[in-house]
């Protein structure tokens, strides 16, 4: 039986992916990158046009999208709606981080779980002549959120946990590495993809107004201890993390987090070192995009 023939890709992405997308158009001569002007008109109000559009009849598209902010978000709907309706042949909708993940349920009445607001307008969408919209998302905050999207919309979930585990076994004395999880949501989300390294989970408990981490289970003593999670906001629970497991003889503590959000230039509490611990931060994903400045550092 003849293997299908690979198909060609028409790549298009929002301004603050330009650098991403011409690293994955390197990749393969199959894809081939596209152009979009990207203007606005003098009230604010975006001015687009999709470059060639005549000549993507028929072809498969992708778009890379980046919502950094709300400010955003408007301008790239505005063409991730209009590219399926130029015939294409499939079109596929590569978002790396869906930003209102973690806002995904109500705790009490009142709140808006703007992760299914957001869902919902990817979910409207239109079909290309190939079908539903694929969407591929890395490490969502919750694969439930899966359920959000509707019909005409595919969701595709991907993770950057292989890349973590090919860097851990890169690093020197891989075997002393032990994997620590800041809750019991993220040993849930990932502790089946790294069930081969010892593990430890901390926990949040709460004394009088303020919530303490503890070390739940598990033995860091004298090895180099790797917290992963999905994403970082302030970076609060990690530093947290990271004085627990100096107190039970961690030798070394980094973090991994595919998603370094990071707002108000929060990633500088990273930039020493504290009590004889470093506390390093990897960006495992790098196409998350953020106004803030992403520190990445090696193990």
């Amino acid at each position: 039986m003849e293997k299908p023939k690979k198909k060609q890709v028409l790549l298009f992405h929002c301004v603050e992916a330009e650098e991403l997308a011409l690293k994955v158009a390197a990749q393969s001569d199959l894809i081939q990158l596209q152009s979009i002007n990207w203007r606005s008109f003098d009230d604010g109000f975006p001015n687009l046009f999709i470059n060639n559009a005549q000549d993507i009849r028929g072809h498969h598209v992708a778009f890379l999208a980046s919502f950094s902010s709300p400010a955003v978000i408007f301008e790239q709907l505005s063409v991730i709606y209009a590219l399926p309706r130029l015939f294409t042949a499939s079109f596929t909708l590569v978002l790396p981080f869906f930003p209102t993940g973690s806002f995904e349920r109500m705790e009490e009445e009142g709140d808006v779980a703007t992760a299914f607001t957001l869902a919902r307008m990817l979910s409207s969408v239109p079909i290309s002549r190939g079908g539903p919209t694929s969407l591929v998302v890395y490490d969502i905050h919750a694969l439930q959120e899966r359920f959000y999207f509707g019909d005409t919309l595919l969701p595709l979930f991907e993770t950057g946990i292989p890349l973590l585990k090919q860097r851990l076994h890169q690093l020197p004395e891989s075997d002393k590495i032990v994997v620590a999880f800041p809750d019991d949501g993220a040993w849930k989300r990932f502790h089946k993809l790294l069930d081969h390294f010892p593990m430890v989970v901390c926990t949040k408990v709460r004394e009088g107004d303020k919530r303490i981490v503890r070390l739940k289970e598990g033995d860091c003593a004298g090895c180099h201890v790797v917290i992963v999670d999905d994403l970082v906001q302030s970076g609060g629970t990690l530093i947290e993390c990271q004085k627990v497991l100096a107190a039970h003889g961690a030798a070394k503590v980094s973090a991994y987090v595919t998603h370094a959000v990071f707002p108000k230039r929060s990633w500088e509490r990273f930039l020493h070192k504290n009590d004889g611990v470093h506390l390093l931060l990897d960006n495992g994903f790098v196409p998350t995009y953020c106004e803030s400045h992403r520190q990445q550092s090696s193990f």
